[in-house]
């Protein structure tokens, strides 16, 4: 379980194949920052963009460690497979921590597309377009992840080749986090808000119930 609010950026050094085909994942060496890797241990969880992922092997000393990604994993997630790639770092969350952004899974339900990324005043304007199966889920003031970082959704907008979402980001977050780096076009990984699933699933259940008889055999 993660909270959206990013630890530190990494950089992933090296990406090996572990096999030689599209059913296999790849190994990734992570580089963290100095001193991040201080109280992780091994099987302990990290998020890497928003993927919530499990190390494998670390050198503290060196504040390296090495994630497997699965095949699935790569699929379904943008920007995970290429050595050189910054990506944003965030701990499981322990319980004493602060909920500082919103409960966030780990886990990427889709993914998403920039159409815009430009300084508005002292902020920046990020707009994107999520697929449309995630389009129900976004609502104005809802919470969005966006490549593991906690957002707030301020427009709303169905479009038939998606649901365009727009976010506001103030310098802290553009500077201390690798959404500073996107640009139109950029792919991001998306996680929809918990609350929001819930909601969808009891949602789709009472209309399972409602349309069953009730009638005695």
């Amino acid at each position: 379980m993660f909270t959206g609010i990013i630890t530190g950026m990494g950089r992933i050094a090296a990406a090996h194949d572990l096999g030689s085909s599209s059913l296999h994942g790849k190994r990734l060496d992570i580089e963290a920052p100095a001193g991040y890797l201080d109280d992780v241990g091994l099987g302990d969880s990290i998020a890497l963009n928003g993927a919530c992922m499990t190390v494998t092997s670390l050198d503290a000393a060196a504040s390296r460690f090495t994630i497997d990604i699965s095949a699935e994993s790569l699929a379904k997630t943008a920007g995970l497979g290429e050595a050189g790639t910054t990506v944003n770092l965030e701990k499981a969350v322990r319980p004493q921590d602060r909920l500082g952004g919103h409960i966030v899974s780990g886990h990427v339900d889709g993914i998403g597309r920039v159409s815009r990324f430009e300084s508005q005043g002292e902020s920046w304007n990020l707009r994107i377009l999520a697929p449309a199966a995630l389009g129900r889920f976004m609502a104005y003031k809802g919470s969005v992840t966006v490549n593991g970082v906690s957002l707030t959704v301020n427009t709303v907008e169905d479009h038939a080749e998606g649901c365009e979402i727009g976010i506001n980001l103030i310098p802290h977050t553009v500077e201390h986090t690798t959404l500073g780096l996107l640009k139109a076009g950029s792919q991001v990984n998306l996680e929809i808000d918990t609350v929001a699933r819930y909601v969808e699933r009891m949602l789709q259940a009472g209309t399972a119930v409602s349309g069953t008889s009730s009638k005695a055999p």
